[in-house]
């Protein structure tokens, strides 16, 4: 057994270096009973590594009356780098199987879990991943063993938690959880169970299977299918060429609209506070379009404490590093807070797509992938709003022009502004098919037509007011029948 473990921890050594340079990202999900084992193993597969190129990350079990993000929240904002590894001790598995076990979720909201791990798994593996999940298995009376030899001991006792105790005591109910959410979730990872009662044949198998996984990625190559694609119910979009851009407001009536709808939107501010309601609001357009502005009268009522304007530029380095939808994960608000990207994660579909920033079958997959991030957000509870700030080419022209000539509004244009203007057609391309690919039922579109900037400021506020006014009666519904 000494000279097999020697001869696995130089292969993982050696496939860690070149796994590294070519910077192919590694999750390793250490799953198991109480006292299986997990932190061990663990410390075992880490021991000879460099540990600038690893993270071991122990996500919280959570309550669910104390959750302000989603679900996927503790592991989509821990995914490692290209190159590097990441060992989470326990993850979904235990978080969905606790808390099913422990009736704080209910059935739907559980199978609604089990598609999102499949869905994140599946995303991060399209990203070219690894991602492997272990499973550290020991029987019952093992099991209460273990935990009875740590109570003994004054400087271990701490380490068994009463959550512990609880799940050997419903031992039978867990076994039932665990194997039920293996089999539901081994769509694009697959689950290896190691037997938890040898210690150093667990490791073993552990460091083999990591050898083994990072060797087929080292001789195929990142995975390169085919785009996954689900059919979302969408709501039907115009095209751009066939909006109607006319439409126009007076200054009085505009000054009235704008008090009457801010001052409903500080109330309503309040309201989801309180309600701990979610609220993403997602603004895309033309380059001087008009979005700072309008961007400003939604925020000009809002308590600064609760909400976050997220400017979203060209991905810096770390960020380009990791599947793309990271660093929108990172950015995303608590419950009862406000988050406005001026900028989203549909750059994937228009600018990554047209510039070359990725690749055909990146693009072509972001559709699906940002339709289930949206998902996800809403199943939630998160109300998210996504508006395309539109104006013609001749308006833009106008824009452009008065921002050159115009020294204190000469930060606002740059060469590229103008790059992006003489590719036009190709940008209203594929506009026109990200709003009919991604304007879904629970996330939809809204075209704002911007040629009048009041008139779109005025639409936006009452699109947002009308939406939270609803987010609110329908929650206040769920309390009173609860």
């Amino acid at each position: 057994m000494a000279e097999e473990m020697r001869e696995l921890r130089d292969r993982l050594i050696e496939k860690v270096q070149k796994i590294r340079d070519a910077k192919v990202p590694i999750l390793v999900l250490v799953e198991g009973w109480a006292a299986a084992g997990k932190g061990s193993l663990i410390k075992e597969l880490i021991s000879e590594l460099d540990p600038r190129f690893y993270n071991v990350v122990s996500p919280a079990v959570i309550p669910e009356s104390q959750m302000r993000y989603p679900f996927l929240y503790p592991y989509a904002t821990a995914i490692p780098e290209n190159g590097k590894v990441i060992f989470l001790d326990s993850g979904w598995m235990e978080s969905c199987v606790r808390k099913i076990t422990r009736h704080e979720i209910t059935r739907d909201e559980y199978r609604r879990r089990v598609r999102q791990v499949n869905e994140f798994e599946r995303q991060l593996r399209d990203a070219g991943y690894i991602v492997l999940k272990l499973f550290l298995n020991i029987d019952r009376k093992e099991q209460k063993a273990r935990l009875a030899e740590l109570m003994e001991n004054p400087d271990t006792e701490w380490r068994v938690t009463e959550e512990d105790l609880w799940q050997q005591r419903e031992y039978k109910r867990f076994q039932a959880g665990y194997e039920q959410f293996m089999e539901e979730t081994r769509e694009a990872a697959p689950w290896h169970v190691l037997d938890g009662d040898k210690r150093k044949t667990a490791v073993a198998a552990a460091l083999k299977l990591l050898n083994e996984a990072m060797e087929k990625t080292l001789e195929e190559g990142k995975y390169n299918g085919d785009p996954f694609e689900e059919e979302f119910p969408l709501k039907p979009m115009p095209k751009l060429a066939e909006v109607d851009l006319s439409p126009s407001i007076g200054d009085e009536e505009y000054k009235k609209e704008l008090k009457k709808l801010q001052g409903r939107l500080s109330e309503l501010h309040n309201i989801i506070y309180r309600k701990k309601i979610p609220v993403v609001i997602c603004y895309e357009g033309w380059d001087a379009a008009g979005k700072g502005g309008n961007i400003r009268r939604v925020a000009y009522p809002l308590d600064p404490r609760g909400f976050d304007v997220m400017p979203i530029a060209s991905p810096e380095p770390h960020e380009l590093a990791r599947q793309y939808l990271w660093r929108f994960w990172t950015r995303l608000p608590r419950t009862g807070h406000i988050t406005i990207f001026d900028r989203t994660w549909y750059g994937r579909v228009m600018v990554e797509r047209l510039e070359g920033f990725c690749t055909e079958k990146d693009w072509k997959r972001a559709y699906n992938e940002i339709n289930e991030f949206e998902r996800q957000l809403t199943d939630w509870g998160a109300v998210v709003l996504k508006f395309w700030i539109h104006i013609d080419q001749d308006t833009q022209l106008a824009r452009f022009t008065d921002r050159q000539n115009t020294p204190e509004k000469q930060w606002k244009i740059t060469e590229e502004d103008w790059r992006n203007r003489e590719k036009w057609p190709q940008y209203e391309t594929a506009v026109n098919e990200m709003l009919q690919k991604t304007s879904t039922e629970n996330a939809p579109w809204f075209i704002i037509e911007s040629n009048d900037k009041k008139y779109a400021r005025i639409k936006a506020l009452k699109i947002i007011v009308k939406a939270l006014e609803k987010a609110c009666e329908e929650q206040i519904g769920r309390e009173m029948e609860g």
